[in-house]
């Protein structure tokens, strides 16, 4: 069992290290086709986390928690854009909702010891 948990914990930090590539990226290049890619990260850590529930998987939950809701709000921002166009209150709070995952991202990593 305890082997099967250390593949979910390296998946998830595959994962985890997948999302905060792309978030990095996305502040630098300003590329929004990189929520595709946290999309799929965000999808994949959530999956391992919930195929497991041993002592470091309920650890980092509120972390994780807080960036799967940041990131399903980002979406939900990015629904209401008309022709894809973000304007300057949507823009204000996409940079928000990606702040507090990257404090997440940072929370958890430290956590599992990776950082």
């Amino acid at each position: 069992m305890e082997q099967q948990a250390n593949e979910h914990h390296l998946r998830f930090i595959t994962e985890l290290v997948r999302l905060n590539g792309a978030m990095a990226e996305l502040f630098k290049s300003g590329n929004l086709e990189l929520f595709s890619e946290m999309n799929k990260a965000v999808k994949g850590m959530y999956e391992e986390q919930h195929a497991n529930s041993d002592e470091v998987f309920r650890a980092i939950d509120p972390d994780c928690t807080v960036i799967y809701e940041n990131f399903d709000m980002i979406i939900a921002v990015l629904r209401t854009t008309e022709d894809g166009v973000i304007d300057e209150g949507a823009r204000k709070a996409i940079n928000k909702f990606l702040h507090n995952i990257d404090e997440a991202v940072i929370n958890v990593a430290s956590l599992l010891g990776v950082i």
